[in-house]
């Protein structure tokens, strides 16, 4: 429990009302599971992460970077530490010619939009990525062979003891769902992308066409974290489920899904364990059967 003297020094960071205690993180998260954490604070600006951060490393209080929980489980029990969100009050988003300036709580889709109504062609492929652009840097979110590390340029980060800095396109070491962030304690604060001009209707029309795929193909009509499973390397993992006779298997309210197998759903009611427990079985199979190990895109958090 975070004790009353840590919530007095974070009133002097960020608003009060922008601190809430027992916060049910199901509503936080795309797959809508998850107990209540102990803290959650939303914040407004680079200067009050960089306070936060610099704090709680100090004080050694245990601490989340979230951003829209698209990618995020969080165990029924919640979270004993403080969750610090980047989300739509750090959201601003600016176009200077064929750059976008954005801080890192946008949404990729808002961002994506913009890039269309200034007819900036590069991002189509994220109009349908439910996650923020600072963690889709984080983890180079791609989609239908588009990915961001074609078109990020800068990205701002703040460092656990507060310090910025700016890392180009090479500092980041984009790879397959990887940056180097994912090695070192950075949180993404502001990036800028760098795109081309394009015939506007041309890039409406790839943005409804991926749409339509990702709907046909993917199950949006269920909560979840998008793809469970990295790709494996020479493999499609969606595929080896399937191969491996899972489609629709299901334990309690986890499911996986009949449309997509790549897919774990939340049917309604399901709890992290029920996520956990389809996650574990599907590996195991997939293993068995075919001596592929399934790694998780998905982050447990609790």
């Amino acid at each position: 429990m975070i004790s009353a003297a840590v919530i007095e020094a974070l009133k002097g960071f960020v608003p009060e009302e922008n601190i809430s205690l027992q916060e049910e993180m199901a509503g936080h998260t795309t797959f809508r599971i998850g107990g209540p954490a102990d803290c959650f604070l939303q914040l407004e600006n680079e200067e009050q992460l960089q306070k936060v951060q610099k704090y709680l490393n100090l004080v050694e209080e245990p601490y989340f970077i979230l951003g829209n929980g698209s990618n995020l489980l969080v165990d029924d029990k919640g979270y004993r530490g403080i969750i610090l969100q980047i989300g739509k009050k750090m959201g601003r988003i600016l176009v200077d010619g064929c750059t976008i300036v954005a801080q890192a709580g946008a949404l990729l889709s808002q961002v994506a939009r913009t890039a269309y109504e200034h007819s900036l062609t590069g991002l189509e492929f994220a109009a349908g990525i439910p996650g923020t652009l600072g963690g889709g840097v984080v983890m180079n979110a791609g989609a239908y062979g588009g990915e961001l590390s074609q078109v990020v340029n800068l990205v701002r980060v703040v460092g656990k003891d507060g310090e910025v800095m700016e890392l180009d396109n090479s500092t980041m070491e984009f790879g397959y769902r990887y940056s180097t962030i994912k090695r070192y304690p950075f949180t993404v604060t502001e990036v800028t992308l760098k795109l081309a001009e394009g015939n506007k209707e041309e890039i409406g029309a790839k943005m409804e066409e991926l749409a339509l795929k990702r709907k046909e193909k993917q199950p949006l009509e269920y909560p979840s974290a998008g793809s469970t499973f990295k790709r494996p390397e020479g493999y499609f993992a969606g595929k080896l489920i399937m191969d491996a006779g899972m489609r629709g298997f299901q334990i309690g309210g986890a499911r996986v899904s009949d449309k997509h197998c790549g897919f774990v759903i939340n049917t309604g009611k399901a709890t992290s364990g029920d996520v956990k427990d389809v996650i574990e079985e599907v590996q195991a199979r997939v293993k068995e059967l075919f001596r592929v190990d399934l790694e998780p895109e998905v982050i447990f958090l609790g």
